[in-house]
C-alpha cells in the first residue's frame, strides 16, 4: 500500500480545517453579569445580583428603573450607575413603546458611568 498518498490527503485535510476555522473575537462572548457573595457556594444557596436597568413607560412617561429607583433623565441614571461595581457589566432591558433614543441614552449613561460591558436586551 502506498503511504505517500495517504499522508498527502491527511495533510490536505489538516490544512483545510485550519484555514476554514473561524476564530471568535472576545466581544462575541456574553458576560452574564452575575456575581455571588461566596464563590464556593453554588445552586440555590448562591446570592445572585444582576445589574439590570429597565427602560419602560410608567404612567406614559419614559422611565429608567434600577432596582427600586425610578429616574426620568439619563443624568440621574448615570449618577445611580456610578455607585455600582463596573467590572461586572450591566444589562439594559427595553420594553415596547420606548423610543430608540431613550434606550440609547441609557446605554450611553452606562458607558459614561464607567461600564465597559453594556448589553442591550429587548423585553418580550
Amino acid at each position: 500500500m502506498n503511504m505517500t498518498s495517504l499522508i498527502d490527503v491527511t495533510f490536505l485535510l489538516l490544512v483545510y480545517f485550519m484555514v476554514s476555522m473561524v476564530i471568535s473575537r472576545p466581544e462575541d462572548r456574553l458576560n452574564p453579569t452575575i456575581r455571588t457573595q461566596d464563590e464556593s457556594v453554588s445552586g440555590d444557596a448562591a446570592d445572585f445580583q444582576p445589574q439590570v436597568v429597565e427602560v419602560m413607560l410608567v404612567n406614559n412617561v419614559p422611565t429608567y428603573r434600577l432596582g427600586q429607583h425610578d429616574m426620568v433623565s439619563p443624568e440621574q441614571l448615570e449618577e445611580k450607575l456610578a455607585n455600582l461595581p463596573t467590572d461586572l457589566g450591566v444589562f439594559i432591558r427595553g420594553s415596547s413603546g420606548i423610543s430608540v433614543g431613550f434606550a440609547m441614552a441609557a446605554i450611553q449613561a452606562a458607558r459614561d458611568a464607567g461600564f465597559e460591558e453594556v448589553t442591550y436586551v429587548p423585553m418580550e
